[in-house]
Order: structure tokens, then C-alpha cells, then sequence
């Protein structure tokens, strides 16, 4: 599963979901007290298992970072949806260009989702994160607070839309967040082409 960190985040580039140095992807497996996350400012189109990061959390289930780690600047996000959960799970967050055009132009991600069939039958989206700050503390906490996460770290929703920002998708495996975005970013594809 941690090859298939860079494997994501190749086809991400390929789709355009980012540029060189954007997004991040982590692992947290059932049981382990480590994060596996794509490091801070590296080429997502090289990154591969030595690349990955490997973040501790102690018995409180706090990050301990040692000195030399670089994680992508967006752990918090990661953190607050892998703290407390106990099964495995992927978080992976990009810039996808037809979801963040949706959220820009004002649609309601949530009301769009819930047109399409084949998007609302595997993928719940939830509310739309407000505009944020990159990699501040206030995203990663709404980001959680959208996904409406409770205190066992389960989710209410598989993606939210991050206002000028991009979105949060979680699955049991970095592919299966893959899949989460890659259903919202077709149909806000189809709806922006409408011109509805």
C-alpha cells in the first residue's frame, strides 16, 4: 500500500489534479501508531516507499517528529483522519480542476452528487470546506469537522470540496480515495460543459 502512495499521486499529476509539488497522500494501518505521507514540497512524480515519510504518534495518539522529518505541509489534515480511527485508511488530497472550477463558480457539491447515480451509489460527499488557508491548522480541523468525523475517528462522508483549495477523499486504500474523487471531478466536469 505505500508504493501505491506514489502510484496515486503519478496518476493525479497525469489527470492534472496537480502540479509537480502539489498534493498529499497518506496510510495509517489498523493497529500501527505511524503515518505514511508524501513529504513536504517533493515532486509528487517521483515518489516512491523511500520517499515516504513515517510519522510516530505515542500512546496519546500525538505526532512525534523527529528532527530531519519533512511531512507534506497538509500532516494536520491527515492527523485529525487517521487519530483515532482503528481499521486502515487512506487520506488523499488534491487540487482537481472541474471540482475546484464547481466550488468556484458556487455550486453545492453535495446537491450535484445527489443527481448522479453513479457518484451518490458509492461516494457520500459531504459540505463544502469554506475558503482556508493552505496547510493551516483551520483547515485541517474543518476539513474533519466536513467529514464529520466522530470520536471513534469514523466518517460520516468519503469526500468534501475545499473552497479555492481542492478536496479531502478517504478510502481503505489510497486508490479507493482515488476513486472518491475521480466520480465528483467527472460530474462537475458534466455539469460545468451544461453551461447550467
Amino acid at each position: 500500500m505505500i508504493t501505491a502512495i506514489g502510484d496515486v499521486m503519478r496518476e493525479c499529476y497525469k489527470r492534472g489534479w496537480i502540479t509537480t509539488r502539489d498534493g498529499n497522500c497518506s496510510v495509517c494501518y489498523a493497529g500501527k501508531r505511524t503515518i505514511y505521507i508524501t513529504p513536504g514540497g517533493f515532486r509528487k512524480t517521483i515518489v516512491y516507499p523511500e520517499h515516504v515519510e513515517r510519522i510516530k504518534m505515542n500512546s496519546e495518539n500525538e505526532l512525534i517528529l523527529t528532527e530531519g522529518q519533512n511531512p507534506s505541509g497538509e500532516m494536520e489534515m491527515h492527523y485529525l483522519l487517521h487519530r483515532d480511527y482503528k481499521k486502515t485508511r487512506a487520506v488523499l488530497h488534491v487540487h482537481p480542476t472541474y471540482i475546484n472550477a464547481a466550488i468556484y463558480a458556487g455550486y453545492d457539491l453535495q446537491y450535484l452528487a445527489s443527481e448522479f447515480p453513479e457518484v451518490y451509489r458509492y461516494t457520500k460527499v459531504g459540505p463544502s470546506v469554506e475558503k482556508l488557508p493552505a496547510v493551516s491548522p483551520e483547515l485541517a480541523i474543518e476539513t474533519a469537522n466536513c467529514m464529520e468525523t466522530n470520536e471513534d475517528g469514523i466518517c460520516k462522508w468519503d469526500i468534501v470540496g475545499q473552497s479555492h483549495h481542492g478536496c479531502c477523499a478517504i478510502g481503505d486504500d489510497p486508490w479507493h480515495a482515488f476513486e472518491h474523487i475521480e466520480r465528483l471531478e467527472h460530474i462537475c466536469q458534466i455539469v460545468l460543459l451544461s453551461g447550467r
